[in-house]
């Protein structure tokens, strides 16, 4: 008997559309903070430390979240998370509007917020085993990145505008959407994971059985070693444009296009990833992609005088999504539900970690060589990654993602 469509699926539309709201909201405080801090002090240092102060918490929290996950009752944890950010930015936003809202207070909310985010998104990964049939999650997977494009996209003009009206707006919006994630979360019906038959282990031991688990897996190994150079090479390239623009003196306005440009490509590509899935076997997809990326890299390299240079990495990040669907559903299939948070959180940590040092690498490269060198190392990050999935055997042995599927 074929399984409904995930359009038919309550359980996966109940998570998805409150976490496309909630994704949107995220992206408009994203914006709206360092732009309250501009506005309270003046001082952009003090502005972008709200940024990495929510990147830094993100990538230290991400290996105890996949533990979390791996421990506790999802649905509780999820809303748990969602009540927490629910009240830190309504509080947020009470401080703008009586004019309490000092840096230590932005901080704070930052850094619950960048908390509460790596918990839900880890436990809510690990989740969608339990709601989605095996064959579906390469889709499943395709539809929730193009809800993070789609916020990525819609999130900073809608945050500016909101901010322009009242800035304890944005806050209070996003205060609103976790709302909206905490009904949809508690609305659906399924179990978000199996009945665990053995008690917990300590936290050591259960994040050493994780990273044992991805370590001597042939599949998921590979996926640490593509992913993380792909994630260094697209934020490098972004950034080392961006740079090579100011340097050339183009205009604010034309160098945002940019993000513009690429967050266009991301989003299209994520809609085409289903299409892109059924034509091609996944192994062959992953390799097609990781070398074809290759060359829209370098290729950008020929027109870092103009905003032209971001149309192929808009191309390289189209088929982003299709990649990520391919790796990360069939991760999710083969995954035992016991393991599921702590095996994503050691991948995501490894890629993370990597584009985290990008912009820092493409900015000295950009200093010492220019803008096409910098994405030339870029291009060549990619190729590291395209010869992985070419000769790695865990990419060439991959099977059809329903034979490969571990119980649920």
């Amino acid at each position: 008997m074929t399984a409904p469509g995930l359009w038919h699926n309550r359980e996966f539309n109940l998570l998805w559309t409150s976490q496309a709201l909630s994704d949107l909201g995220a992206s408009v405080s994203t914006l709206a903070m360092p732009l309250l801090v501009l506005v309270l002090t003046g001082s952009p240092v003090q502005a972008g430390l709200v940024g990495t102060l929510a990147l830094v918490v993100r990538l230290i929290c991400r290996l105890p979240a996949g533990v979390l996950a791996d421990r506790v009752n999802r649905r509780r944890a999820m809303i748990v998370c969602d009540v927490v950010r629910l009240i830190a930015l309504t509080g947020l936003a009470a401080a703008v509007w009586t004019g309490r809202a000092g840096l230590p207070v932005i901080l704070a909310v930052a850094l619950v917020d960048g908390v509460g985010q790596t918990f839900f998104s880890t436990v809510e990964h690990a989740a969608l085993r339990s709601i989605v049939e095996p064959g579906q999650l390469p889709t499943a997977v395709a539809r929730n990145e193009a809800r993070n494009y789609a916020a990525g996209l819609a999130g900073p003009p809608l945050g500016g505008l909101l901010f322009g009206l009242g800035h304890a707006l944005p806050f209070a919006g996003n205060a609103l959407t976790y709302l909206a994630s905490l009904a949809g979360v508690a609305l659906i019906r399924r179990p978000l994971q199996a009945a665990r038959d053995e008690p917990p282990a300590g936290h050591a031991a259960a994040l050493a059985e994780g990273l044992r688990f991805v370590l001597t897996n042939p599949f998921l190994r590979a996926v640490l070693v593509i992913a993380a150079p792909l994630n260094f090479a697209l934020g490098g390239a972004i950034f080392a444009i961006i740079v090579t623009l100011q340097r050339h003196g183009t205009e604010p306005a034309v160098i945002g296009l940019v993000e513009t440009i690429i967050a266009v490509g991301g989003l299209a590509g994520a809609g085409a990833a289903p299409a892109l899935q059924r034509r091609l076997p996944l192994a062959v997809l992953v390799r097609v992609i990781c070398w074809a990326a290759v060359v829209l890299v370098a290729s950008s390299a020929l027109f870092t005088d103009s905003v032209a240079a971001a149309v192929p990495i808009a191309l390289a990040v189209f088929l982003g999504p299709a990649c990520n669907a391919a790796l990360f559903g069939y991760q999710a299939a083969i995954t035992p539900d016991r393991l599921q948070g702590r095996v994503v959180s050691v991948i995501l940590t490894g890629a993370m970690s990597a584009a985290a040092a990008a912009p820092l690498l493409a900015g000295a490269v950009v200093a010492a060589w220019g803008g096409p060198s910098a994405l030339l190392l870029s291009a060549a990050a990619v190729a590291a990654s395209a010869v992985a999935a070419t000769v790695s055997p865990g990419i060439r042995t991959m099977r059809p993602i329903e034979e490969a599927a571990v119980p649920a």
